[in-house]
C-alpha cells in the first residue's frame, strides 16, 4: 500500500468514526413523563414500557459498574424501609403476617446480582471464545398481590443486574404499595445515577393493561409470577417468558424412629405458617407414614398447633369454598378469596373456636380426596393424612401436587426413601428434613428469589435467567498458551 493511498484510508476511516460516534451522541432517550411527583408511575402500560426504554438506554451508558450500583441501592433501601414498606403492603393486601412482609423484604440482600454471571471462555490452537450475557432490554413483570413489593424488589435486582430494564403490571390488590417503592427505587437511582424510568409501573393495573404491556413493542421478555390463565396468556405472546405457575406443595413424614418430631413439627410451622402460608413453596398438606402419626400430632400440638375437630374442619371448609352447581356432578370447589392468607384466628373463628392470636397453625385429619388436600388454599390450616406405607404416602403427595413440578418435603433419615420421593415427585424444590424456606436458602445452602419458573423450566430464577447469549471468537490469536 502506498503511502498516498494509506492517508486516503486514514481519511476515509476517521470521518466515518466521526459519523459513528455523531450517531450515537444522537441516540434520543425516550421522552416520557411519569405522574408528577412519582418516578416511574404511569397511567396507561405503553407510556410505562415507552419510558421504561428510555430508561434501558440510559442503562446501557453506565456499564456494569451502573448495573452493580443499581442493585445496591434497591437492597440497601428495601433493608433500611422494609418496615414501612411492609406495613404500607400489610395495610394494603390486608393478609397474611406484618412480620414476615418485613421479614422477606430484609432478605432481599440474598438476591443474586451482577456477581453471578460470569462469562464462559474457551481457549485453543484455534484462537479464543467468550459466552457472555446480553440483556434483552425491557422486561414485563407480572407480580402477585401475595408479595407485592418483595416479589418486584427481587425481580428488579436480578434484571438490571442483568443489564435490562423493568415495567411492572402489579396485581390490583398490591398496587399502591407497588407504586410507592418504585417511586422512591427510582428516586434514588437518578439521584446517584442520573438514570429516569428505569422501573416503571401501571398505576391502576387490569386486564387490560396487561394485555397492552405484553402487545408493546418496548418490551422484549416477559416474567409472569401470577395465576395459571395470566400465564396461559403470556405464554401466547409469542415473546419469551419466564412463568411461574401453580403449586401445592406437599410433605411426607416416614415413620422412622430415629426422626425427631419436634423438630419436624418445627420445620412444617415455619414453613407452612410463614406469612399465614401465602408462600408457593409452603407446605400445603401432609401424609404421615404409619406408628408417626401419634408422636408427629403430639410434636404438632407441642410446637402451638391446634387440632380440629370434624365438624369444626367442615363448618370452615363451608366457608373458604364454594362450590358451584350444588355440589354434584361436574361441580368444582372455588376457593373464597376473602379467606385467603388469613389468620388461623379467623379461620377457627368461623367454627366456633376461640384460638389465642398468636396461633400460626391449625391441623385437622382429612382423607387425601379432601378439599383441603387437592386445592391450593393458601391458608395456615394443613390436612394431615395417614397413609400405611411410605410408597402410599408419596403416590398420594404425588396425586396432590397435580404434576405442577413444584415443591415437595420430606421427614426421613432413610436415604434411599429420600432418593425415591426426589425422583417419583420430579419437582423443582425437593427439601429433605428442613422447612420449605430451606430450599430458598433460609436455613439451607442456595440463594433467594420470589420469582420460580416451574411452567418454562428456568427454575428458582437468577440474574442469568433474563439474558441472551451471545459469543465472540477471535481467530488464530490471544492464546498464549
Amino acid at each position: 500500500m502506498s503511502q498516498i493511498d494509506e492517508a486516503a484510508l486514514r481519511s476515509v476511516v476517521t470521518e466515518v468514526l466521526s459519523k459513528l460516534q455523531s450517531s450515537r451522541a444522537a441516540v434520543v432517550t425516550p421522552s416520557i413523563q411519569s405522574k408528577p411527583g412519582r418516578h416511574g408511575v404511569f397511567d396507561d402500560a405503553a407510556s410505562a414500557g415507552r419510558a421504561a426504554r428510555g430508561g434501558f438506554e440510559q442503562l446501557k451508558k453506565t456499564g456494569w459498574a451502573g448495573r452493580a450500583k443499581v442493585v445496591e441501592i434497591v437492597k440497601r433501601m428495601c433493608a433500611e424501609n422494609a418496615v414501612r414498606w411492609g406495613t404500607i403492603e400489610f395495610e394494603e393486601t390486608k393478609i397474611g403476617r406484618l412480620e414476615h412482609k418485613i421479614e422477606k423484604l430484609q432478605g432481599i440482600r440474598n438476591v443474586l446480582g451482577t456477581e453471578y454471571l460470569v462469562p464462559h471462555g474457551m481457549s485453543g490452537d484455534a484462537g479464543i471464545t467468550m459466552d457472555e450475557s446480553a440483556p434483552w432490554g425491557v422486561i414485563g413483570a407480572i407480580s402477585p398481590v401475595t408479595h407485592s413489593i418483595p416479589t418486584i424488589a427481587g425481580n428488579i435486582v436480578n434484571m438490571v443486574a442483568a443489564g435490562n430494564a423493568v415495567v411492572v403490571n402489579p396485581h390490583p390488590g398490591g398496587a399502591a404499595c407497588a407504586a410507592v417503592a418504585i417511586d422512591e427505587f427510582n428516586e434514588a437511582i437518578k439521584a446517584e445515577l442520573g438514570i429516569e424510568n428505569l422501573v416503571c409501573t401501571v398505576e391502576k393495573p387490569s386486564l387490560e393493561s396487561f394485555n397492552e404491556l405484553c402487545a408493546s413493542e418496548d418490551v422484549n421478555m416477559l416474567c409472569i409470577t401470577g395465576g395459571p390463565a395470566v400465564v396461559d396468556a403470556a405464554m401466547k405472546t409469542g415473546k419469551r417468558a419466564i412463568c411461574a405457575g401453580p403449586g401445592n406443595p406437599p410433605v411426607v413424614v416416614d415413620d422412622c424412629s430415629a426422626l425427631d418430631f419436634d423438630k419436624v413439627a418445627k420445620d412444617i410451622i415455619i414453613g407452612g405458617g410463614y406469612d399465614n402460608n401465602l408462600l408457593c413453596i409452603g407446605e400445603k398438606q401432609v401424609f404421615v407414614v404409619g406408628n408417626s402419626y401419634k408422636p408427629f400430632m403430639d410434636s404438632m400440638k407441642r410446637a402451638g398447633a391446634v387440632l380440629l375437630t370434624k365438624a369444626q374442619l367442615e363448618a370452615i371448609k363451608k366457608e373458604v369454598f364454594d362450590v358451584k352447581d350444588g355440589g354434584g356432578g361436574c361441580s368444582h370447589a372455588v376457593l373464597n378469596r376473602a379467606y385467603v392468607g388469613a389468620d388461623a384466628a379467623k379461620l377457627a373463628a368461623i367454627a366456633g373456636l376461640k384460638v389465642d392470636p398468636k396461633t400460626e397453625m391449625l391441623i385437622a385429619e382429612t382423607a387425601d380426596d379432601d378439599l383441603f388436600v387437592i386445592e391450593e388454599q393458601m391458608m395456615p390450616l394443613l390436612p394431615i393424612v395417614r397413609s400405611s406405607t411410605f410408597d402410599d404416602a408419596v403416590r398420594m403427595a404425588k396425586a396432590s401436587e397435580h404434576g405442577y413440578k413444584h415443591s415437595a418435603m420430606v421427614h426421613t433419615m432413610n436415604v434411599s426413601r429420600m432418593t425415591q420421593m426426589g425422583r417419583e415427585m420430579d419437582t423443582t424444590i425437593f427439601v429433605k428434613n428442613g422447612p420449605c424456606v430451606a430450599g430458598l436458602g433460609l436455613g439451607g445452602e442456595g440463594y433467594i428469589s420470589f420469582s420460580i419458573a416451574t411452567t418454562t423450566g428456568e427454575g428458582i430464577t437468577t440474574p442469568r435467567t433474563f439474558t441472551r447469549f451471545r459469543r465472540c471468537t477471535l481467530v488464530d490469536q490471544l492464546n498464549i498458551i
